[in-house]
Order: structure tokens, then C-alpha cells, then sequence
């Protein structure tokens, strides 16, 4: 579980703030249910709850009597979160791919979008197609800017702090990251940018392998290998937010690359056919020509028991025991999952490594499993850091404002 600090309300406003923090998971209330949960005495949670609904955040629904539970007594009032409040938006901005989730605050997604992104792109251009996809998803889910509580947004870069990411040699980052964090001020008043395998780690933190688990990497697999890092319960971020960085894989013997998974199974396949050891004119052989090569197609046969595949997989499996051998000295965690597109076929490939895994540390090796969450774990550590720093900065700041207002 992946810990963060509420902001809350204001100096003077802990009851209303302890009200509001318990309506985030309550559903429908009432008075004495708040106060078995926030210790609040029932003057007090009355008064906090009609705070609340003077200002919009709550709403109150039908009482006991009247939905035909009433037995006996006064029957209680019921409230829940407004469901006017707003709405959050998650971007996974890849080198190749956009993914656009418009969702309410706690559960419901409103709109997907997914398109390609010209990887050929200027920064100026990615920005501008990436404001214009925002914007139609937007109006797909009859949404506005103002109804926008917080956007968080993934990039295949390091990001720091404050949304920016640091010079890359080729321009890499400075492309998958065009600046967004500025280019989205005026869509939101709570804009995240991340680092899109910080983000998997979200993911699978919030709905994935690791619910529960304290000490755990995401590595997303498919493009480029990037870690997202979860320690003793905490997300490592770094100065520049490059923790978990790929690049440290182009000076691994035996890997001396970061490219993900589904290219390093096209070398693979390639570079036994040139050394002899796959026939050409077999099913993997065939495949050589082929441009791109289709891992998933290699994968199957693997799984099939296809010799000429198995021995692929196992050559990048071999590769893939030396990257989590590295993260796990690093990091120690209990668990490497596997992210991305790739890991609902990557099962041959993990065999392979957790064979050869403990001979890469000498701590306990971590357990190697394949993500359930598909291409769209970017996108729902997002959607889940959205609602997040709705819960924890949105709302309080729009209750506080509404609040002064009728004050």
C-alpha cells in the first residue's frame, strides 16, 4: 500500500475535514455511522455534515422511513458525497500511444480514448495533439475545464517534483514530456505529472499483485524497461524522479540494453536464425523476415512447446533474471511484477528467469509474476493518483472556498 499525506481543510476545520476524509468510502451515511468512524460527537458531526451540505460536497438522500427501511424512532438522515462534484482525468502519454480516462472521483470511468502518437513528432506537436485528444474526451463525457478536479498524466521520462523532466542526450524525455505540466495549469487546479512505471506501481498497489504487499517494482516491459519502486510502503521518487530508470540495463552484462521485452524477443528470434541455432525454415524461423516480428506469435508457440521458442524465451528469460537481480539487490523487494501489454503472454519468459533468478543476488530472490492489469495499468495508476490528490487537495480547496464564500 502506497502511503500519502492528506492536506485536509483549514486550522479550525478538523471536524469538517474528518467528515469529509470518512465520505470518500462510506457510500450512504448517516450521523451515527460518521461517529463510530471519526470519534466525533453527534453535535459535532451534525454540524460537520451540514457544513458540508451547505457547500455542495455532501448531498442528503431520502431518509429511513422514506426508502422503507424505517422500523421505529426518528428515522436518521442520509448523505453521501455530492455526485456533482467533478471529475478526474488519468493520461498515459507514451512514446507511441495516448490513453485518456475521463472518471468520477471514486469509481466509474466516464470515457476511454486510445489512439497512436507519431513518435516522429515535435514536442510542440505531441503537445498540441495530446491537448486536442484531452479536450475531445472532455466533450465525449459532456464534461468542461471547470468540472475538472485534478489530472494526473504519465510519461515515459523521468519527471521531478514540479512536473519537469531534465534534458535527455537525444531529446527523448523533452519529447514524451512536452511540457505538460505547464501546457495543463489551465485545465485544472491540481495538475500531476509522473513517470509512467511510478504509476504501474500505483496500479498495481491499488488493484493489482501488489495490494497489500510493502516492498514491490513495477516494470513495465513493453518499449523500454522502467521500474516504478515501492518501498516499506513508499513510492521512491529521487531528485529527478529517475528512480527506476531503464538506462542502467545498457551496462548489464548479459542485457546491455533497455528495450523492452517486445524487442528483445524480435533479436532473439533474429539473432539464432544468424547463428544457426533456430532453423530457417521452421516456425520461429519463418518469422525473421517479418517486420515487426509479432512476440505474442513466438510466446504461443513457446507455450506450445515449440523447441526452436522455448529456447527464446529462455534466452531472454536469462536476461530478464539479470535485470530483477539487479533491481532485487538494489531494492530488496518481495515482488518484481512484470507490466504492460506484454505480460498477458510473458509467462514462458518468467519461467525461464525464475529458474536462473536466485544464482543473480544473494538476498532472498523476489517473487516474478506477470501483471493482470494489460496495456491500461498506466492509465488506472492515473486515474488512481487523480482521485487521489482530489480527495487529499481538490475537494478540501473546493469546500474551504465555498465555505469562505458563505462565510
Amino acid at each position: 500500500m502506497v502511503t500519502e499525506t492528506s492536506a485536509g481543510l483549514g486550522t479550525g476545520r478538523a471536524s469538517v475535514g474528518s467528515m469529509l476524509e470518512f465520505a470518500w468510502t462510506a457510500g450512504v451515511f448517516t450521523a451515527t455511522d460518521a461517529m463510530s468512524a471519526t470519534s466525533l460527537t453527534r453535535s459535532t458531526a451534525i454540524d460537520a455534515v451540514d457544513i458540508l451540505l451547505d457547500a455542495g460536497i455532501l448531498v442528503e438522500h431520502p431518509n429511513a422511513r422514506a426508502v422503507g427501511s424505517y422500523r421505529s424512532g426518528r428515522p436518521a438522515r442520509r448523505f453521501s458525497l455530492s455526485p456533482e462534484l467533478g471529475v478526474v482525468v488519468g493520461i498515459d502519454a507514451g512514446d507511441t500511444h495516448l490513453a485518456i480516462t475521463v472518471a468520477d472521483p471514486l469509481e466509474t470511468t466516464l470515457v476511454h480514448r486510445r489512439t497512436d502518437l507519431d513518435s516522429a513528432h515535435s514536442p510542440q506537436e505531441r503537445r498540441t495533439v495530446i491537448l486536442a485528444e484531452l479536450q475531445r474526451a472532455l466533450d465525449e463525457a459532456d464534461r468542461t475545464r471547470d468540472d475538472v478536479l485534478s489530472i494526473c498524466a504519465g510519461v515515459a521520462a523521468p519527471v521531478n517534483r514540479k512536473g519537469v523532466s531534465p534534458p535527455h542526450p537525444d531529446g527523448f524525455w523533452e519529447r514524451t514530456n512536452p511540457g505538460l505540466a505547464e501546457a495543463l495549469r489551465e485545465w485544472a487546479p491540481i495538475v500531476e505529472v509522473k513517470n509512467d512505471a511510478l504509476l504501474a506501481a500505483v496500479a498495481e498497489g491499488a488493484q493489482g499483485a501488489a495490494i497489500g504487499c510493502r516492498d514491490y517494482v513495477a516494470l513495465l516491459a513493453g518499449e523500454r524497461f522502467g521500474g516504478g519502486v515501492v518501498v516499506d510502503g513508499h513510492l521512491l521518487h529521487g531528485a529527478h524522479g529517475g528512480v527506476g530508470e531503464g538506462v542502467v540495463f545498457d551496462h548489464v552484462v548479459g542485457v546491455e540494453s533497455a528495450v523492452g521485452l517486445g524487442y528483445a524477443l524480435q533479436d532473439a528470434v533474429r539473432d539464432g536464425v544468424a547463428d544457426g541455432s533456430i532453423p530457417a525454415t521452421g516456425a520461429v524461423g519463418r518469422m525473421a523476415d517479418a517486420e515487426p516480428i509479432d512476440p505474442r506469435a513466438v510466446l504461443a508457440l513457446a507455450s506450445e512447446g515449440d523447441a526452436d521458442a522455448v529456447l527464446v524465451s529462455t534466452r531472454v528469460g536469462a536476461s530478464v533474471a539479470r535485470i530483477v537481480g539487479v533491481l532485487g539487490s538494489m531494492y530488496d523487494p518481495a515482488k518484481v511484477i512484470v507490466c504492460g501489454g506484454v505480460a498477458a503472454s510473458i509467462e514462458p519468459v518468467l519461467a525461464a528467469a525464475r529458474a536462473v533468478l536466485p544464482e543473480q543476488l544473494h538476498l532472498p530472490a523476489p517473487d516474478l509474476i506477470a501483471s493482470s492489469l494489460g496495456v491500461e495499468v498506466v492509465s488506472l495508476g492515473a486515474v488512481a493518483s487523480a482521485r487521489r490528490a482530489a480527495r487529499e487537495r481538490s475537494v478540501p480547496m473546493l469546500a474551504e472556498g465555498r465555505l469562505r464564500r458563505r462565510s
